[in-house]
């Protein structure tokens, strides 16, 4: 393991059975309260943007933002808020994806992608791939070109990145940690 690695998994806290019974909930506010390891990541998933040539970052709702943004100043592109349907003002392209119960719908603004843009998708987690594909279509659907996925951590037990593959059709999905 890296020292990045180890500095990241340290400021990750277990949350056992949150939201429910049986699941432990990887809780990422220590870390972003920790200076030196919020600015660690920062660069990192910096770092995902530049290898990979993105023009743009996407952040998913919610935890996407938090980390998306500062990744997008950091790398001196532009950023993008893929949102939960009926939050964006304005002219949207949306796409409604399958939960494990029931269904949920993301949306974003149709003029903020283009056909010029090579588009890195950043989240905090990749568990079962559900928003991430969502947002893989719309980012297709808006004529971009995907870059690929860039997450803190993938949950590998939950195969989100094998439901993503066909998606990506080729570019990567980093993850800086693997559990």
């Amino acid at each position: 393991m890296t020292d990045i690695q180890e500095l990241l998994l340290s400021r990750i806290r277990d949350v056992a059975d949150y939201p429910e019974p049986g699941v432990v909930f990887k809780d990422i506010t220590p870390l972003l309260a920790d200076p030196a390891a919020f600015t660690a990541l920062t660069d990192a998933l910096a770092e995902v943007v530049v290898s990979t040539g993105a023009t743009k970052v996407v952040g998913l709702e919610a935890r996407g933002f938090i980390l998306g943004a500062p990744v997008a100043v950091r790398a001196g592109v532009g950023f993008i808020p893929v949102r939960k349907a009926g939050k964006l003002p304005g002219a949207t392209l949306s796409q409604a994806y399958d939960l494990e119960y029931g269904s949920a719908e993301i949306e974003v603004h149709a003029e903020d992608l283009s056909a010029g843009d090579r588009v890195l998708v950043v989240d905090d987690v990749l568990a079962t791939g559900g928003t991430a594909e969502a947002s893989l279509q719309l980012i297709r659907r808006a004529g971009a070109e995907i870059a690929g996925v860039a997450v803190l951590m993938e949950l590998g037990f939950l195969n989100g990145r094998a439901r993503l593959e066909p998606t990506l059709q080729g570019a990567p999905v980093e993850a800086l940690l693997q559990l």
